[in-house]
């Protein structure tokens, strides 16, 4: 039963391979030239990807994460958000693999199954890598002017925490 998704996709391959076949379709020209749509994409997003990735390590490393940690502390024993969410919900946004290390230590020190864990849970996936995710798809097709876009999917991503505190309290404590 494992090996249904290998098998599927080889079948997939087989049926594309067969019916471009039958239709007289150059498939091999066709996944070339895919191919190379593919790489100039990549070199086209690379230095926006570059510089979010070099933003994110200076952020982290200037101490400047800790600092914007302590500012915001205030509005999240308002809405009742365990301090030890805090660095998650700061790096969500900016980085994918941060946030899961994040997430993995929560795990480690709290459990998967405790409040603070599943409330990491549902947060990781309720919201996105947003600046991520701007820079790879606005950068491949050119969009330079992302505020409004930026500060929606922001207010979105706090939506997701704050949704997730209150639905894991509902369902934790019912």
């Amino acid at each position: 039963m494992s090996n249904i998704g290998s098998y599927a996709v080889v079948f997939i391959i087989l049926f594309i391979i067969i019916f471009g076949l039958i239709k007289r379709i150059p498939v091999f020209d066709i996944f070339v030239d895919g191919a190379r749509q593919g790489i100039n994409s990549s070199l086209s997003i690379l230095p926006s990807l570059v510089g979010l990735i070099c933003a994110i390590s200076m952020f982290k490393t200037s101490g400047a994460l800790d600092l914007l940690a302590n500012f915001v502390s205030p509005v999240m024993s308002f809405f009742q958000i365990p301090e030890q969410l805090l660095p998650l919900m700061l790096l969500r946004p900016v980085s994918g693999s941060g946030s899961i290390a994040l997430c993995d230590n929560i795990f480690s020190e709290y459990g998967p199954d405790s409040l603070i864990g599943r409330m990491a849970c549902v947060m990781m996936g309720s919201t996105e890598t947003t600046f991520y995710a701007i820079t790879v798809y606005f950068g491949s097709v050119g969009i330079k002017k992302t505020r409004h876009t930026i500060i929606a999917a922001l207010l979105a991503d706090m939506t997701g925490y704050i949704v997730s505190v209150i639905l894991i309290n509902l369902s934790f404590f019912s």
